[in-house]
């Protein structure tokens, strides 16, 4: 299996159409089915439903699919880092980011870095602490930053300099955000949004067996995306502040918990990783940062 052929592969699945396909990768239509029917006959699986003007993907397409994008992704880090392996003052680097208010020391910390090398390059995937953990296990990000306690004899770890505060975000005009801050019992009954890994790890932090007397009405990874089910009247997120907008024209308010929760975010790398020279300089350099703005 080339990797050559998975691009093919996931260009087709992507456009659900093989003339545009085809177009797009600068091939002939005929050379591309050719090189997707040898795709399916070699894994013995059928990839593709081929109607007469579309394709879609079968679900051993579907499978292929997620597991061609990570082989890929891996193909063209290994390709830019050994490129740039003697490169002392450029090449890429790849950071995964869980959602947190903090993320701006790191843009800071990146933005003081390129004013000496501006040869360096970042690539960042977003997502809740899972995915973003996954990814850094597979070897496809080189650092990652966490909302959660890291296990220290997998990871080396860096806490970030801050925290961030759980509250909830609701419409402005709702009985609840006349109150200066929200404790359980005000929750109890009403319907909830959170990310599914939050409300089995940092809601029973707050509330403990309690929590099994509130209602989460869906779960959301991205907090914008809960923010607009709120904002229609739907529910109530329970999320990190300045994650949202809540200005006067958004129509929403950020409310915290009381008690206080509090969630610290962590710079991770794997343990015995072998880092190229511009990722090792950016790594020494985000230690220097934040070791300074803690000390602040």
């Amino acid at each position: 299996m080339e990797i050559r052929t998975l691009r093919y592969f996931l260009e087709a699945a992507q456009e659900k159409n093989m003339t545009r396909a085809a177009q797009r990768l600068h091939v002939s239509q005929s050379a591309l089915s050719k090189q997707l029917k040898g795709l399916e006959e070699e894994l013995g699986k059928r990839l593709f439903i081929r109607h007469s003007f579309s394709i879609e993907l079968t679900q051993e397409g579907a499978l292929l699919q997620k597991r061609a994008e990570d082989l890929i992704a891996m193909s063209d880090k290994i390709k830019r880092e050994f490129l740039t392996m003697d490169d002392l003052v450029g090449g890429h680097v790849y950071l995964g980011c869980a959602e947190s208010y903090q993320i701006r020391f790191l843009a800071q910390a990146i933005k003081q870095f390129k004013e000496s090398y501006p040869g360096f390059h970042y690539h960042i995937t977003s997502g809740d602490s899972q995915q973003v953990l996954e990814r850094l296990d597979r070897g496809l990000l080189d650092l990652a930053l966490v909302v959660e306690e890291p296990d220290h004899q997998k990871y080396h770890a860096l806490k970030m300099p801050g925290s961030d505060r759980w509250g909830v975000v609701m419409p402005v005009d709702c009985a609840l955000a006349k109150k200066a801050a929200v404790c359980f019992e005000d929750l109890i009954g009403l319907p909830l949004f959170c990310s599914q890994q939050s409300w089995e790890g940092d809601l029973p932090r707050w509330c403990g067996e309690k929590r099994e007397q509130l209602l989460l009405e869906g779960s959301f990874r991205l907090a914008y995306n809960g923010s607009v089910f709120a904002r229609e009247g739907l529910g109530y997120l329970l999320t990190f502040e300045h994650l949202i907008d809540t200005s006067d024209e958004s129509g929403l308010v950020f409310r915290p918990l009381m008690p206080c929760l509090e969630n610290d975010l962590y710079l991770l790398w794997l343990k015995h990783q072998v880092f190229t020279p511009i990722a090792k300089r950016f790594l020494l350099h985000l230690q220097q940062f934040f070791h300074l703005r803690n000390e602040h």
